[in-house]
């Protein structure tokens, strides 16, 4: 870990030793060991609830030189981009709606407070806030929360999530859910009758169906509600705000949902529940081919299919159709709208209190190197050899002021299998470049904390260069996320690019460096093993 602590007296001194002495470490006037620019301190925290057990520890410190307080000092990109960090999912209990491992958290936030970090991402549940009726709702366990990051001086981007998740459990809220009982025509349905009921269909969004509300309604109550009940920290502590999209809060059809991870199929399109079917009936008329409105293509493979394996997505097959291009354009359309009055939502909502909003869209790689771009197609996205499909969804986010987020920032070519002529670096680029020229904020994420194959790298080549990227989240907070096999590489991580690139003229002489240092660790871990 490393600590930066600027200042030329022993009142920076004593800044140091409270930092320290807040994180939980011991005192280092009465029991650390201060000599020839050494320190040495340790201390264990118990995690109770979940068997964890922290082990902090930082030894071998040393005294090196820091920037002029006025200077001419040069720094990176990589500078411009704020770092975040995302909390466990379960940060707040389902069952009693308190913070979950409250201690350990709290030691995590001044670990990541004094490493330098800028704020923390929360994810904030429908079906836990809103849990047992329509318009009750208990923010308490966030609440708390926001205060343990606003007293540490950490910043907040808050993301809603109006998905459920199946690891950790976290349902929609149960009065959604025996709704869904009697009419499971709320949810997405596939080709052969599976429903996904971790989201509401995107064809009910306007439609009465939740006690006589429609789910839109019940969305912006529920953003006003949380807008009302964290005003304290709007602004100040809460600086951006994301709105759930989709499955797993992504704007995107559940298309890959029934995909384990050892295949990686094309996915299935998503438009068999009876009010999608009645958007694209409708549609097929207007345009004169109402035997195009029956359904999805007949010919389209299966979840864990190649593209080749049935006629949809073959060249020169039916995606190059007319009926084709009728159906990939109506599907695409339908979730570019559904995007769009979420965000309208959002907009006008928070616009007025000073907060960045943003929305989230996948990194469909798979299958990225064939013409017919299969993964994308049946996730929303019509993107193709001949055609953009992320220029509609940059105007959209565009016309909503919004920010965009996109993860896979870790993931390289190099080290995707392959047979599924993946490239996430060559689709990244596309949507960043859509980003660019419409003036989008882009958020970017990695794509999960056990990390990619060289994903410090990528990540630091990403926030490189000339690219719009105003923000990373790195998700997330958890055990292994504070393992000695993950938390010093992700020290030596932030350490990389917040360091300042200086100039010889620019260092402080001998004089000053006796008064004016800061303290960077050469060792440090977090252990998080199970007890």
């Amino acid at each position: 870990m490393e600590v930066s602590v600027i200042g030329s007296s022993q009142t920076q001194l004593a800044k140091t030793d409270l930092a320290y002495r807040e994180l939980g470490f011991c005192n280092l006037k009465d029991n650390s060991r201060f000599s020839a620019g050494r320190i040495s301190f340790s201390r264990s925290l118990r995690w109770k609830k979940a068997g964890i057990r922290f082990n902090l520890k930082a030894v071998q410190s040393e005294v090196v030189q820091t920037d002029k307080p006025c200077g001419s000092g040069k720094t990176s990109k990589s500078n411009d981009v704020r770092l975040f960090v995302g909390l466990p999912l379960d940060a707040v209990s389902l069952d009693c709606n308190a913070v979950n491992h409250a201690k350990a958290i709290a030691a995590g936030l001044k670990a990541l407070k004094l490493l330098g970090v800028e704020g923390v991402e929360l994810p904030v549940w429908w079906g836990i806030v809103e849990k047992d009726a329509m318009g009750k709702y208990d923010w308490s366990g966030y609440l708390a929360i926001a205060e343990m990051v606003q007293k540490l001086g950490l910043k907040l981007h808050v993301t809603l999530c109006f998905h459920a998740s199946k690891k950790p459990n976290i349902p929609l809220p149960k009065w959604v859910s025996q709704i869904g009982e009697s009419q499971p025509g709320i949810f997405f349905k596939d080709r052969s009758g599976q429903h996904y009921k971790e989201c509401l269909s995107l064809a009910i969004d306007n439609l009465p169906v939740l006690d006589g509300k429609t789910p839109i309604q019940v969305y912006q109550s529920f953003c006003e509600s949380f807008k009302s009940s964290f005003s304290p920290f709007m602004e100040s502590t809460i600086t951006g705000t994301s709105m759930g999209l989709g499955p797993d809060g992504e704007l995107r059809y559940p298309s890959h949902h029934e995909l384990n991870h050892k295949t990686r199929g094309v996915g299935e399109f998503q438009c068999y529940d009876e009010n999608i079917l009645i958007h694209l009936k409708q549609h097929a008329e207007a345009t004169g081919n109402p035997l195009w409105g029956l359904g999805g293509p007949h010919d389209a493979p299966r979840y864990d299919q190649s593209p080749n394996d049935n006629g949809f997505f073959k060249d020169g097959s039916s995606w190059e159709s007319p009926y084709g291009d009728f159906f990939l354009s109506w599907y695409s359309d339908q979730l570019i709208a559904h995007g769009d009055r979420l965000l309208s939502l959002a907009a006008s909502t928070f616009n007025d209190i000073g907060v960045n909003i943003y929305g989230k869209i996948p990194l469909m790689h798979s299958w990225y190197k064939t013409r017919s771009h299969p993964s994308e197609l049946t996730a929303g996205f019509y993107n193709t050899e001949k055609r953009n499909g992320y220029e509609a969804v940059a105007k959209m986010f565009a016309s909503n002021s919004c920010g965009m987020i996109l993860p896979g920032m870790d993931m390289s070519d190099a080290y995707q299998p392959r047979e599924t002529l993946s490239s996430p670096e060559l689709l990244l680029a596309q949507i960043m470049e859509s980003c660019r020229k419409h003036g989008i904020m882009v958020s970017g994420q990695n794509s999960s904390v056990s990390g990619a194959p060289g994903g410090f790298e990528q990540i630091k080549k990403n926030l490189s260069g000339d690219n719009v990227l105003d923000l990373f989240t790195y998700h997330r907070m958890g055990a292994y996320f504070f393992s000695p096999e993950h938390f010093p590489s992700f020290t030596e991580f932030v350490r990389s690019i917040n360091q300042p690139e200086l100039h010889s003229d620019d260092l402080p002489d001998e004089e000053e460096e006796a008064t004016e240092s800061l303290v960077k660790s050469s060792q440090s871990t977090m252990t998080v093993q199970a007890v």
